[in-house]
């Protein structure tokens, strides 16, 4: 279960991002998101294999404005690191 809790301009990710979810979200990725977002918090997603960054990096690239990837998990961190992603997430939120 993957949930999307939208407040002012940060939106936080809370849940599982697999690639159940991911092909359950994936036709309404678009209207996920506020178009004020700004800041897409993953403190609070529990887990997410290499399906759930790949969608992530869909809302950035598809997002009416910036939209920064902020406090990822220490799971989610070590796939980043093993794709080398780096540059795409943010350590602090705002």
């Amino acid at each position: 279960m993957i949930e999307f809790v939208q407040q002012g301009a940060t939106c936080y990710l809370k849940g599982q991002l697999s690639q159940t979810q991911v092909i359950a979200l994936w036709p309404q990725r678009h209207s996920l998101l506020s178009e004020s977002t700004s800041e897409l918090s993953l403190a609070q997603l529990e887990y997410s294999d290499s399906a759930g960054v790949a969608f992530l990096l869909a809302l950035v690239r598809d997002h009416q404005g910036p939209l920064r990837l902020c406090a990822p998990s220490a799971q989610l961190k070590k796939l980043i690191d093993l794709y080398d992603l780096q540059s795409f997430f943010s350590e602090a939120t705002h």
